[in-house]
């Protein structure tokens, strides 16, 4: 069975929906089950996969510190950068093969056999998006497709998923199709135009993203179950 071997967490967020803690630390250090938010999603990422990045920005020396202990192989400054600027001006843009890409604030369970398995059933394309469905209170590009093709990301036209923010690319793939953009729904249309974006047919267990204060307080206390 194929593997895939490497993953980034994108980390470099200001959240400021959950200040003042992000006047104090960055976001994906946010208190979690007695840890933090970033280290929750390596821990769970390290078993499965032997090579992880990640990207900081704001307080980027606090936060690479912490990755870097808790034994991440390269970290990103893409502080005042879009978030898919790394994909072209990074060590990851000549990476020829799948990478798993997260966000810090996204608590989740993944089978990443199966979604590999889904990746390659489509062809291995550019890039998988791993959809999930509407949650209340939460905004998303609703994903708009014909048997796993995407052709269509649209915020305010609804559809039964949007996108967790939860991905499968292949950046040097992404580099040989597209021109270098800064955000992600920019790179997506250029994929949508070529019939290279595909959504997975699986969802995440207990996805959820972390906004505000509140949210954490509430996982916190309960868990994941929101």
């Amino acid at each position: 069975m194929k593997t895939i071997r490497h993953a980034l967490i994108m980390a470099a967020g200001r959240g400021t929906r959950m200040l003042p803690l992000t006047d104090i630390i960055p976001k994906p250090m946010a208190p979690y089950k007695g840890s933090t938010l970033i280290a929750d999603g390596i821990a769970k990422i390290r078993p499965t996969i032997p090579f992880l990045h990640i990207t900081v920005g704001y307080k980027g020396a606090v936060l690479a510190q912490h990755v870097i202990e808790l034994g991440v192989q390269s970290v990103f400054n893409t502080d005042g950068k879009g978030n898919a600027w790394w994909v072209y001006h990074t060590l990851m843009a000549h990476l020829d093969e799948p990478v798993f890409v997260l966000t810090a604030d996204n608590i989740t369970e993944l089978d990443f056999d199966l979604l590999t398995a889904e990746y390659y059933k489509y062809q291995a394309p550019a890039c998988m998006v791993v959809p999930v469905a509407p949650v209340a209170g939460l905004e998303g590009d609703y994903i708009h497709h014909q048997n796993n093709c995407v052709y269509e990301l649209n915020r305010h036209k609804p559809a039964p998923t949007y996108c967790s923010g939860i991905q499968m690319l292949n950046p040097h793939k992404i580099n040989q199709l597209t021109e270098p953009v800064e955000d992600f729904y920019q790179l997506w249309q250029q994929l949508i135009a070529q019939k290279q974006l595909y959504c997975a047919d699986s969802y995440p267990k207990n996805w959820f993203t972390v906004d505000t204060i509140e949210q954490l307080n509430r996982l916190n206390q309960e868990g994941t179950d929101l």
